[in-house]
């Protein structure tokens, strides 16, 4: 089947993300394998270099504000699905679905999900560069919000020429 013909979504939506009606808008008879990674926001975040147990310094979050520029947006999560295309030609249906609005913890904020056949086919590489090329070049700010006040979280990518 040629690439243009695989099962491809990416959206940015205010809607709750349904995995099961997106698993199954992606994959084909000939699925066997689906890697999928689901971001969430946390209630409770470990300050950078803090050790990783109960006891860390931490912060609470009450909720995050996420926004984007959805046609600029989408169309960078159209990069992202072409990009996975071109390295990993078995993956056969890729989702790239990011939430905007107010969120709370344990919600699911984004969702990259790839299927193909086999699970030894590249799908989990695949599905993992689809969430750091996200993070890296798709344009959606988040806006943290805690007891302490709230601020802007900043990305640390600077976008090259023609990107």
């Amino acid at each position: 089947m040629q690439p243009a013909n695989l099962p491809t979504i990416f959206s940015i939506t205010e809607e709750e993300i349904d995995l099961n009606e997106l698993l199954a808008q992606i994959t084909l008879t000939s699925t066997g394998a689906a890697a999928i990674f689901t971001g969430l926001v946390r209630g409770e975040t470990l300050r950078q270099g803090s050790a990783q147990t109960s006891g860390g310094d931490a912060h609470e979050t009450e909720y995050l504000e996420y926004e984007a520029y959805i046609p600029m947006a989408e169309a960078k999560m159209k990069q992202v699905a072409d990009e996975i295309r071109a390295r990993w030609p078995t993956v056969e249906g890729i989702a790239v679905v990011q939430r905007i609005g107010r969120l709370y913890p344990k919600t699911p904020t984004v969702l990259i999900a790839c299927t193909a056949a086999h699970r030894d086919t590249g799908v989990f590489e695949a599905a993992r560069y689809g969430i750091d090329r996200l993070k890296e070049i798709v344009p959606i700010w988040k806006k943290e919000v805690s007891p302490d006040g709230q601020f802007w979280v900043e990305g640390d990518y600077t976008p090259k020429a023609g990107e």
